[in-house]
Parts: structure tokens; sequence; C-alpha cells
């Protein structure tokens, strides 16, 4: 068997599970998804670690990510009961937190973890082996309205920021958990949040738009002078979840040379959008695969599986699970070169676009 190329993946909440149940990223871990052990077996190398306030359904993370995930889902039965924004004072606490966990990890790896900051470092990274942590907020409720956190952030390496996360804030409005029906769930971009998407562009920061309502998204569309990303999102037309993309959402993507990072959450590929069953095929991450690639093309798609933040399917389970993904991909006819886009080339590639770098 041909040798699977490095992943560098679009999405991972690793952060929250060491923080909350004191784990060491350097040890073998029984559960969750991520640590450096299993990340060199399974080939992952490196990817967008997301910095973010966790919603009520992860305030008790000594509970299964099934049970979160069905209070979260329970959490925005309907608009009137979405989850407010946490208090500003709070969320930037809890992101300095994150941030400062992340920090000493890269301290503690005697080289075999770097915080990258450009697409240079990270391909070097992917060369050598070195695991790639790339710093991103999830949601933007630690970003005072004027913007003065976010300039702080980026100077200590945050290169891209989610605007929302699945609940409204002071820059816009996420989307609620919803299956079968449009994405188009409520209003768009306040001034504020218009004012930090042009704030991104100056700084050459990657806006995501995962978790962000389609009205939200139209606006940075519109505003944006950066390729559209979405870290970890996957086709409406094929699991009609308000998390995933239209195919006119994907087509303005396509159209700003952006890329979509496939979401590995089980609920988020199924067409019958059950959110928690585990008995989900390959095949159904390859048919997302497909129809990313056909409607975006095959440089504009890539991973971004929510790692310690969803639920994989059992014949993925954590990231040693990524060669089976790669060789089915491969049994469904894509080669070599297509496989290095898809794994980490695509990731690469926009982001160098974005940085500059």
């Amino acid at each position: 068997m041909l040798p699977a190329p490095p992943v560098f993946d679009g999405h991972n909440d690793v952060v929250l599970r060491l923080l909350a149940k004191g784990q060491s990223f350097f040890d073998r871990n029984a559960d969750g998804h991520i640590d450096l052990p299993r990340a060199r077996e399974g080939g992952l190398g490196g990817g967008f670690c997301a910095l973010s306030v966790p919603g009520a359904h992860r305030q008790a993370l000594g509970g299964d990510l099934a049970e979160m995930v069905k209070k979260a889902i329970a959490g925005h039965a309907d608009d009137e009961h979405m989850p407010p924004p946490p208090a500003l004072a709070d969320s930037l606490q809890i992101t300095l937190e994150q941030l400062a966990c992340l920090f000493k990890v890269e301290a503690q790896s005697a080289g075999q973890v770097k915080i990258v900051r450009t697409a240079g470092e990270l391909s070097e990274c992917l060369e050598d082996g070195t695991f790639a942590m790339l710093l991103h907020i999830e949601g933007a409720e630690a970003i005072d309205p004027d913007l003065n956190a976010l300039e702080v952030f980026y100077q200590a390496g945050l290169r891209s920021l989610g605007l929302v996360w699945s609940r409204p804030n002071v820059f816009g409005h996420g989307v609620p958990f919803k299956f079968g029906i449009s994405p188009d769930t409520g209003p768009g971009l306040s001034d504020a949040g218009k004012a930090l998407v042009r704030a991104c562009n100056r700084l050459r920061m990657v806006v995501d738009v995962s978790h962000l309502n389609e009205q939200g998204f139209w606006d940075v569309a519109q505003l944006t002078d950066a390729p559209i990303v979405a870290t970890h999102s996957n086709a409406h037309r094929l699991a009609p979840w308000t998390r995933n993309l239209t195919n006119e959402q994907l087509d303005a993507i396509r159209e700003s040379d952006g890329m979509v990072g496939l979401n590995f959450h089980v609920g988020f590929l199924r067409d019958d959008g059950d959110p928690v069953n585990p008995d989900t095929p390959i095949s159904v991450m390859v048919r997302q695969i497909d129809y990313l690639v056909e409607r975006l093309g095959i440089d504009r798609v890539g991973f971004g599986a929510d790692w310690d933040g969803a639920i994989m399917p059992a014949g993925i389970g954590d990231v040693t699970g990524l060669p089976t993904l790669l060789a089915a991909l491969r049994e469904a006819g894509y080669d070599e070169g297509a496989l290095g886009k898809l794994a980490h080339g695509n990731w690469v590639r926009v982001l160098r676009k974005t940085w500059g770098r």
C-alpha cells in the first residue's frame, strides 16, 4: 500500500478536553480523539486548534460526546431558546486560559509541536513531522466591539477567526442546530461584525463562516477580499442541517477560491440527520467529498473533522482512523495527487493565499 500523505485538519476542540479532564497532549488517552501518540499513528500532522467559550452542553465534559450533542440540539429547539452569548470578561478569561494551555503544550514539546503563523511554517512542519497547531477562535465572544483584543490575539499568533458559534453575539447570528430546514435562520452581521470582517482582512486573517447563518454568510461574501473558508461544514443538499452549506453558498466559496473542510460529525454526514449514530459508513463521507469536489473543484476541499467536539463514524473512531478514510478515497478513484490536496495541500494553498506568506 502506498504511504498516506500527512493530514492537516480544519477543526479540533482538543484544548477543551485537555483543560476539562486534566489530560496531557503527550500521553495516549483512553478517550477523546487527539493526542500526540495517536496523531503520529494516524498521520495527523496538525490542525486548526479552536479556542472557544463552551455552551451549556459542554459544561460537564465528564459526560460523553453523545450526551453533549443531545444537549446542544435540545438547547436549540426553537429560536426563543437559543443560548445567550457569554459575557465579554468571562469569555476573555476562558480564551486566555485555553491560549496559555496551547502555548504550554508547545513549550513542553521539545520541538515536537509548533504553533504556526505562516503557510511556510506549516509546510515545514508537515515535511519534518512537527505537529502544527494553528490558533483559531470559534465564536468571537472574547473580542470587544472596539476590536482591541483582536489586535492582541493576532500578535499572540491567532490566524483564523469564526465570527460566531451556534448562538448570537454582538457580531452576528449563528445557526441553531436544526434538521430539514434552510440555514437562512435570522439576520446578518451587525455593524460591529462587518467591522470585524474588515479588520480580519487588514490583518490577513482567515474568516471562518462555519456556524454562521446564511445572511451572515452573504454579508461576509460581500465584504471580504479574502477566500471564503468554511473550516468544518458539509453539503446541505446531502444532509440538510442548518450547519451545512447550500449549493449557492458552495458556489460563492468556489468563486472566491476558498475551501470547505469536511466535518466528520455523523449527523452532518447522514441524509436522515441522526446526530448520535456512530453506525455511519465511510461511504457516506466519500459521498460528501465527491459532492464537494464536484461543486468546488479538487483544489478547494479538505478535512475539518471537529475532533473532540463531535461524534465520529465508528470506522474512524479517532485520529488513528484517518488512514481508513484515505484508503476509501483511493478506492473511490482519487489518485495520489488528489489525496495530497485533500489531506493537506489545499489548506496550505488557501492559507498562503489568505496570509500572504
